[in-house]
């Protein structure tokens, strides 16, 4: 059971009054909705990047990195790897129509390329996925960490703390207070995350090779049999690029960063930080993850790795900086994913309806859409437990909702003779499948890992499509091909082109270390 001192609650305390601070400050804007949704679309490469971090840094990460690398080993650093060059893929390709066509949401970029039934889809399933995933994972995994330290507290009970704290911010400061407290608290996690690595390498006195001898027999290798029941390497090649392209590109929760980006040099460099800042996970958390496998071999789950670290191996002070980070992180995802799921509900739903609406009016309204949705999360978080695995939990849920959003999404750019029709068709007949391959799974008919399942149904999505276009015919209008045009759109300078290629090399050089 953890303790913590007198010197870890001043280091909390510190931290805690700082963020208030922050927000107090940037709420003095009493922002509009352009200012709530997108930060008045003046926000920095460097904001961008560390904000694009951070809200990931979060249940994925400090929780589920080092429990998933403690079960089975460091393969579960494909995902971070996978992420670097997605983002890379993000700054060169679909940033420039992200920013070329100046939009509040993602979905907006479906209704521009085909209808707004296809806008209203993916919104739809966007916020399902933000408050069932990314803010009720996020809670729950705040919880546990506080746990431990205060085991005497009902889960229940740290969640709606929690919940309340991160929402009352993201209400009342938008996109703005959650960028700006992001680089804070990315700042923190960075720090706290290194000093508890440090301290866990020193257990085997700074010696790689005693700490590889304390490990189980491929607990370092990154590409893992075709049979292996945790990240085969054919999941790694054709799941994860569809889950982190989803993640990284469509999710609001995450692209509104670059979304809210004062131009394509600042949305291109922040998406080049944060993949340079996505290699650092597998030395902070992934790697010590499996070291703790002799270090701490009596725990009943994985989930329990980092606060039992934290707990265990974290100095007075050191453990109130590490915690402070974690809860920076949870901060971090709930306030983003709160952020956007208000966005998407007002811009995709409400103001279509209600174009009578001023900015203040719908800034209103998506401050009482933030409060409502962090309650239902809150509501839900608790639930998780029942599962085997946090990580697990998140991964599965997008593996099998978000492949055949990524196939629309992908044609939406890439394909001049798609249509709506055959578009939001293939969507459907594509979640259909999913619904029924999981079914299947559910009943043990079926055994193929997800990551698999998630490559097969983004090819299986697109062969409908084109099926379809086949029974319907037709071609889109060029009003429809315009937001799309890359000839006419402003490219990725020069520089930051440099920078993705150098940034892709360091990448492929540590999966050739590890592999």
């Amino acid at each position: 059971m953890g303790a913590l001192h007198t010197l870890d609650y001043l280091v909390l305390a510190v931290y805690f009054t700082i963020v208030i601070a922050v927000c107090v400050r940037v709420t003095r804007r009493s922002p509009d909705s352009d200012e709530l949704f997108l930060a008045g679309r003046t926000l920095g490469a460097g904001v961008v990047g560390l904000s694009l971090f951070a809200s990931n840094i979060s249940s994925t990460t400090l929780i589920g990195l080092p429990g998933a690398a403690w079960s089975s080993g460091i393969a579960v650093a494909n995902y971070e790897w996978m992420a670097a060059l997605v983002l890379l893929f993000t700054a060169w390709f679909v940033a420039p129509v992200l920013i070329g066509n100046r939009l509040t949401t993602i979905p907006e970029l479906l209704e521009r390329r085909y209808d707004g039934r296809l806008r209203k889809y993916l919104s739809a399933v966007s916020v399902f996925l933000s408050i069932v995933l990314d803010t009720a994972g996020s809670l729950y995994a705040g919880a546990v960490v506080l746990q431990v330290f205060f085991p005497q507290l009902p889960l229940g009970g740290i969640v709606a703390a929690l919940a309340v704290f991160a929402g009352m911010y993201t209400a009342a400061g938008g996109l703005r207070a959650v960028v700006y407290t992001d680089v804070l608290q990315s700042l923190v996690l960075l720090a706290g995350s290194l000093a508890l690595a440090v301290l866990v390498f020193a257990e085997f006195d700074f010696s790689w090779q005693a700490a590889t001898a304390a490990m189980p027999e491929g607990h370092l290798s990154l590409m893992r049999p075709l049979d292996d029941p945790d990240l085969p390497w054919l999941g790694t090649l054709i799941g994860l690029p569809i889950l982190g392209f989803y993640y990284w590109t469509m999710n609001q929760y995450v692209s509104q960063r670059l979304l809210g980006a004062r131009d394509l040099r600042a949305a291109g460099g922040g998406a080049l930080i944060a993949a340079a800042l996505k290699l650092l996970p597998l030395f902070l958390m992934v790697l010590p993850g499996a070291m703790a496998v002799s270090l701490l071999p009596d725990l009943q789950r994985g989930d329990e790795v980092f606060p039992r670290l934290l707990a265990e191996y974290a100095p007075a002070g050191l453990a109130g900086l590490v915690l402070a980070g974690l809860l920076a992180a949870i901060m971090s995802s709930v306030d983003s994913a709160l952020n956007s799921a208000s966005t998407l509900i007002t811009v995709d739903f409400v103001q279509p309806r209600r174009p009578d609406l001023d900015t203040r009016a719908l800034a209103r309204l998506g401050r009482g859409l933030t409060l409502g949705l962090m309650a239902l999360a809150a509501l839900w978080a608790p639930m998780i437990d029942r599962f085997s695995g946090l990580f697990s939990y998140l991964q599965q849920a997008f593996a099998y909702v978000t492949p055949p959003l990524v196939a629309v999404f992908v044609l939406a750019l890439w394909s001049r003779r798609i249509t709506a029709g055959a578009a939001l068709r293939a969507a459907l007949c594509g979640h259909a499948v999913s619904a029924a391959w999981f079914l299947a799974t559910q009943l043990g008919w079926l055994h193929l890992h997800f990551s698999i399942v998630a490559g097969l149904l983004f090819a299986i999505t697109l062969a409908l499509a084109w099926a379809w276009q086949a029974v319907l015919g037709g071609r889109p209008g060029a009003a429809r091909l315009a937001g799309v045009d890359q000839s006419v759109l402003p490219a990725l300078p020069r520089a930051l082109r440099v920078g993705a290629i150098g940034v892709a090399l360091a990448t492929l050089g540590v999966v050739w270390v590890f592999w």
